[in-house]
């Protein structure tokens, strides 16, 4: 069936009309979690490539023959699978690896349930094929030649973009990988001070899951690697928004930010248009190079959007983006700090009052520190890990008043338990996996794909 067309944007107003339409009443408010995982093969621990009877094209249509999800396309090849009943999707990223971006549901309970049946499927496929999949932040042992690239033909546009703006863009497409959770907003308000609340805190977030420490087969010397690799991708679409805490924030200011990013493509007739350097308001202006005298269209916009990498996204939602990936046991306790945090009137204002005097300079010296030291980088009179203790307190305050959303008698806070170790222990899963490899492993990195293996853990 061919898809509805994608009406035309004449005005700047429509852009700031179109994310606004995100605003809905708490009761819809719903989570959304993607997370992202390394595929690769149990024999010899390397990449899996997209082709062959073991290739990911191959466990994509198992997954699609069993599921019945829809198939979608570049040219001739399957890159990812979508719920038609509105259920989440399965999507590849540069590297292989395999993302699941889960359905928009009530309760944290409901999406680790999501998560857990999403291993399970794959392991029915995964076991026979040889294939399992590791979470962490970026791939241990794996150089950036030895990582087969997925047929998406926007990766070809963006590849060669990044190189030239950036040191470290190729890394974050090929070799890193996250978890995020999406959440909603009430109004134009309410977006303004959770965005607010989760830009300051989100280097909090970085330390706590800090899951990087290593790099073609030794350690890379910082603790979220990935986290650092986001400092050298591209300025322009990458940070902390310091604009979001200057008066007079709101959609429009967001929509001015994004205008001014350089586009990477446009979509026709399923064909990817190179764009890069473009200008969003050129087009808007119906003078955009490679399409002159056409103005964009909604979908061209959503597009765009979505190649914007600020710490916290802006779509109809807001996307916290500051974490590595994690083992399966890590995945449900990055919605669960967001949630408290965000979905809890009282929690939310506890949560401003810790970070509502933090200065740009401070917010930005925490974004610098936390790749290398986490949860020790020094703030003011103390460190990371004093302020995340206090914001798990804060989240799992709010969680624990979400009271309708219990389960058989446990509330959602059950799934801080991750956060509460590493703050118990002193430590992150990064210094416990160098900690492993200094002592258990006796500097054999290869274990962290034999140990932390995803598919045979859960």
């Amino acid at each position: 069936m061919a898809e509805k067309p994608s009406p035309t944007i004449e005005s700047r107003s429509q852009l700031i009309e179109a994310i606004s339409r995100g605003s809905k009443p708490k009761s819809e408010w719903r989570i959304g979690t993607e997370h992202e995982k390394f595929t690769f093969y149990r024999d010899g621990f390397k990449p899996v490539p997209y082709e062959g009877e073991n290739g990911i094209g191959a466990l994509l249509d198992k997954v699609q023959t069993e599921t019945a999800w829809l198939p979608y396309y570049d040219r001739d090849k399957v890159i990812g699978l979508n719920n038609p009943l509105g259920g989440g999707a399965i999507s590849l990223e540069p590297g292989g690896q395999f993302e699941l971006s889960g359905a928009p549901l009530e309760t944290i309970h409901q999406t680790c349930t999501e998560a857990n049946e999403h291993l399970k499927l794959l392991r029915k496929f995964t076991e026979p094929m040889g294939i399992d999949f590791l979470g962490i932040g970026v791939t241990p042992t794996w150089t950036l030649d030895e990582i087969p690239a997925m047929p998406k033909s926007r990766y070809g546009i963006m590849k060669p973009y990044m190189e030239k703006v950036g040191t470290l863009g190729t890394s974050m497409m090929f070799r890193s990988a996250t978890v995020q959770v999406n959440l909603d907003f009430a109004s134009e308000a309410d977006m303004v001070k959770k965005l607010r609340v989760s830009l300051a805190l989100q280097p909090i977030a970085t330390a706590l899951f800090a899951n990087s420490p290593f790099l073609e087969g030794k350690p890379n010397g910082l603790l979220s690697f990935r986290s650092h690799i986001w400092l050298n991708t591209d300025n322009d679409r990458t940070g902390m928004l310091p604009f979001a805490f200057e008066d007079g924030m709101g959609f429009e200011r967001y929509v001015d930010y994004a205008l001014d990013v350089p586009m990477y493509f446009v979509i026709r007739n399923g064909q990817y248009i190179n764009c890069a350097g473009e200008s969003f308001r050129a087009f808007l202006d119906g003078k955009l190079p490679q399409l002159p005298g056409e103005k964009p269209t909604l979908k061209d916009w959503e597009d765009h959007l979505s190649t914007l990498f600020p710490e916290v996204r802006m779509k109809q939602y807001l996307e916290m983006r500051g974490a590595d990936g994690a083992p399966w046991q890590g995945i449900c306790a990055l919605p669960a700090f967001w949630v408290g945090l965000l979905y809890d009137d009282t929690a939310l204002d506890a949560a401003w009052d810790l970070v509502k005097d933090w200065t740009e300079e401070e917010r930005q010296a925490l974004r610098l520190g936390v790749p290398k030291t986490a949860l020790k980088t020094p703030f003011r009179d103390g460190t990371v890990f004093e302020i995340a203790r206090e914001a798990v307190a804060i989240a799992r305050a709010g969680l624990k008043a979400r009271d309708k959303h219990n389960w058989e008698g446990a509330d959602e806070a059950v799934f801080l338990k991750p956060l509460d170790y590493t703050l118990e222990v002193g430590e992150t899963p990064a210094e416990r996996l160098l900690d492993l490899y200094h002592g258990e492993w006796k500097g054999d990195i290869s274990r962290v794909f034999s140990d932390y293996g995803m598919a045979r853990a859960a």
